[in-house]
């Protein structure tokens, strides 16, 4: 029987990303309005009237463009023991961004202020939703990325066959880890 789980995570702007988004949009709007206001009040001047259009439906286009290429997903796929994620942007477009055997994992848990720093020669693949309190990492060596570490928010069925497929050498630990942590976390709410 395979063992198989999908989770799709929706990526929430950081504070910095929402202002950086505002303000393209703002500009692309008022150069679409500026350039569109121009062409309607210069009737009959020609070439520049024409360029002015263009300029408006140009900047019409790429600030719709631009908005709707915020729109980011995630996609976890376990299967048998491999994990892939991919980007989708927009609804639209699919961009694979690891796939990575669970059994190669080096280390695996919350991330945290407990998780240990990140290394200079480290590659950090962050594909979660931006809210800290309930992300996982895993570490791992990977062809292309090297030393590599993976952000992610993992529900608990993924948990759960990530757990199942990490080598026995680390799954014990990671189970206790895990255990501990969630007794934390069931206290803190009591």
């Amino acid at each position: 029987m395979d063992n198989f789980a999908e989770q799709l995570v929706k990526k929430n702007p950081t504070g910095s990303e929402k202002t950086k988004n505002i303000l393209i949009v703002a500009t692309g709007i008022a150069v679409t309005l500026g350039s569109a206001a121009y062409s309607l009040f210069s009737i009959g001047r020609g070439i520049g009237t024409f360029l002015m259009i263009m300029v408006a439906a140009a900047a019409g286009f790429a600030t719709f463009f631009f908005y709707k290429n915020t729109k980011v997903e995630y996609e976890y796929t376990f299967t048998n023991g491999e994990l892939d994620i991919d980007k989708i942007i927009a609804q639209t477009k699919r961009k694979e961004m690891i796939t990575v055997q669970v059994s190669k994992f080096t280390a695996f848990g919350r991330y945290d202020q407990n998780t240990p720093e990140e290394t200079a020669d480290m590659t950090v693949i962050m594909a979660t939703d931006n809210i800290a309190e309930h992300e996982f990492y895993a570490d791992f060596q990977h062809e292309d990325y090297g030393n590599a570490r993976l952000v992610f928010v993992p529900n608990e069925r993924v948990i759960s066959n990530i757990i199942n497929s990490l080598h026995p050498s680390i799954r014990s630990k990671v189970k206790q880890e895990l255990q501990s942590s969630y007794i934390s976390d069931l206290s803190s709410d009591i």
